[in-house]
């Protein structure tokens, strides 16, 4: 659908969010080399984690969605040759991952997206994937898809990421476990260990030393594990927009069940409770990736800074951090995030225009922005335009929320990427969308 209405809204209640996009896309990579057949409870069936799914389909993996469960499968490390180029959408994180699995796999692929992946830089990973052996062709001046991989035969690299990022760490990693001797992936602050956990559960050896993970490979081989069963929890990063939601809102309560509560993924939740928010995690199940529920109240928030280490847990999540500063007292300021200007938009740029055009009063610096609230929010008169960021689009809509007045906001098919059930869950919560 090309466009959404929404109007302001008390919400707050009970929600269980889709499963988590980063992980399901790693099950789904994993599983399709296991040997045997996976059982996925909780897979996120949003276009971005379709495509990761469909490229390993092209590779030689079966699946199947039966009985509210994904059945993967997988190719027992042998990956073939596909047929054609690996579409994949507009999924960063697929394309990231993936291109460090084939090149390890000794096959030749090319890989493809839509015209918002293709203009995101990609030479982070050619640079350790020739250092290890593999040939990665670029395209243009910046380095972007479509994208020509050629590996196999890859030798073990020690490597310092010059930047923290999961999706390279990832990516160095799967090709790891088709390389001789060992992989060292450095990093200069923590990120998203999924794939380290998920290693660990399939009984594939990695070491973690601090910010030091390492892996001994299985050579051109590749590596030679059983499926299992896999249960995804619900994503936090879609959560995120809810516990704002309800956060800046004294009164409102929320419960959130079944959800993620990797410590790596939930920053969000200190920055809330520095500014001022009363939330509750309970955790469920610490096995594998934690999971449990998370119970917010509604408080007067106050302005806070969010920078350095904590950056890299939270860069999917600041968007909608630029909304709850927009609602809190005083000053919000968010550094060291030039990152966000190479998401699906640049997403600095983006919600300070929006943040604007809804009257709030907000600087743009070169890595984040600074804003000031409480605002007294005017409803724009003028159509919003997501630019095709999932983010961007729900974002707003969390915002308008609060404000005086319905607003539409155009292109917010990139919402079904990461969450499809967005506008269902904001009716069930008490929103009205047209």
């Amino acid at each position: 659908m090309s466009s959404k209405t929404v109007f302001p809204a008390r919400l707050g209640g009970t929600v269980n969010v889709p499963g988590d996009k980063s992980i399901s896309q790693r099950v789904a990579i994993l599983a399709s080399l296991a040997d045997g057949t996976s059982k996925v409870t909780g897979y996120l069936n949003g276009e971005d984690a379709r495509s990761t799914l469909s490229a390993m389909e092209q590779m030689g993996a079966k699946a199947e969605f039966r009985d509210d469960a994904l059945y993967i499968t997988g190719v027992a490390g042998r990956l073939q040759q596909p047929d054609e180029p690996l579409d994949m959408g507009n999924s960063g994180t697929g394309t990231r991952l993936l291109a460090g699995l084939v090149a390890g796999a000794g096959i030749e692929v090319a890989m493809i997206g839509d015209d918002s992946l293709s203009s995101r830089p990609m030479g982070r990973i050619r640079q350790p994937l020739e250092l290890m052996g593999a040939s990665i062709g670029l395209t243009g001046k910046r380095g972007t898809l479509p994208m020509m991989i050629a590996g196999g035969n890859l030798k073990g690299i020690g490597y310092l990421l010059p930047m923290a990022s999961a999706q390279v760490k990832s990516c160095i990693l799967l090709a790891g476990l088709y390389a001789e001797g060992k992989t060292t992936v450095i990093e200069p602050r923590p990120t998203r260990d999924h794939t380290e956990r998920l290693f660990q559960s399939l009984g594939i050896p990695v070491e973690i030393n601090g910010l030091e993970v390492s892996l001994k490979g299985f050579g051109p081989k590749g590596p030679r594990f059983n499926a299992r069963d896999f249960t995804v929890p619900g994503d936090f990063s879609s959560a995120a927009f809810w516990i704002v939601a309800v956060a800046a809102r004294p009164g409102a309560e929320l419960l959130i069940e079944n959800v993620g509560l990797n410590a790596r993924r939930t920053a969000l939740l200190d920055v809330m409770r520095r500014m001022g928010a009363d939330i509750e995690t309970t955790v469920t199940d610490a096995t594998g990736d934690p999971y449990g529920t998370i119970k917010v109240r509604g408080a007067v928030l106050k302005g806070t800074v969010i920078e350095g280490d904590e950056i890299p847990n939270l860069i999917d999540e600041l968007p909608i951090i630029a909304v709850a500063g927009a609602l809190a007292e005083g000053k919000t300021e968010i550094r060291d995030a030039a990152e966000l200007r190479v998401k699906e938009s640049d997403r600095i740029a983006e919600m300070v225009m929006n943040l604007r055009l809804f009257g709030v009063e907000v600087e743009e610096t070169e890595d984040g922005m600074i804003v000031s609230g409480p605002a007294l929010l005017k409803t724009p008169s003028v159509a919003l335009n997501s630019k095709g960021d999932h983010r961007i689009a729900m974002s707003m809509a969390v915002l308008n929320s609060f404000s005086d007045a319905a607003v539409t906001i155009d292109n917010v098919g990139c919402v079904d990427t990461s969450y499809p059930d967005f506008w269902r869950h904001m009716e069930q919560l008490g929103g009205k969308v047209t």
